[in-house]
């Protein structure tokens, strides 16, 4: 795939995808919370595959593993300044990789579904619950894995997709420039 020209119709087009992509994410992460708040009672568990996998209820007053409990409104300010960045550095961090995009559509999606949470519920309901024998991962839930799955694509972007000055430095010194004066 080619790297997107900036202000382009096909960036402004995928700039509106990921529009979409972040307002989906965060219906979808909702509408499971409140299935989970309505069905499952706080701290019950329903086996959906016995040995391996949980259906959950669970609020994390905290971070990811519990980190910070009791510091929701801090973790709230944080979240709202890492999504005030995504909106003004975004598209340059993607450098033109539409993936990138996505990408980080996919982190502001699940930090502003969980903000929602940190702000109405002063918690975040936590409900995918993995295990194996007596060792469980933290519960999560579908925010939680958009962050993480929007993480591993740009960091697995960047080998790929080396950023864009390390291209003109490679140049420069193909060239006989000097890089640093």
């Amino acid at each position: 795939m080619k790297r997107l020209n900036p202000h382009s119709s096909t960036e402004k087009k995928v700039l509106r995808q990921c529009f979409f992509l972040v307002g989906g994410l965060i219906i979808l992460d909702h509408l499971t919370k409140i299935l989970v708040i309505d069905n499952i009672s706080l701290h019950d568990k329903i086996p959906v595959i016995p040995g391996c996998f949980n259906l959950v209820y669970v609020l994390n007053r905290g971070a990811a593993w519990g980190i910070l409990s009791g510091y929701g409104w801090v973790l709230l300010a944080v979240s709202l300044l890492v999504l005030l960045f995504l909106m003004l550095f975004g598209r340059r961090w993607a450098e033109g990789w539409a993936e990138r995009y996505y990408a980080l559509a996919l982190v502001a999606g699940g930090i502003a579904g969980n903000s929602i949470d940190r702000f109405w519920r002063q918690a975040v309901v936590d409900f995918l619950d993995f295990y194996l024998g007596a060792w469980h991962w933290p519960a999560f839930n579908v925010a939680d894995s958009a962050i993480t799955v929007g993480f591993a694509i740009f960091i697995l972007s960047t080998p790929i997709r080396p950023p864009a000055a390390y291209k003109v430095m490679a140049s420069q010194r193909k060239n006989g420039i000097p890089i640093f004066k």
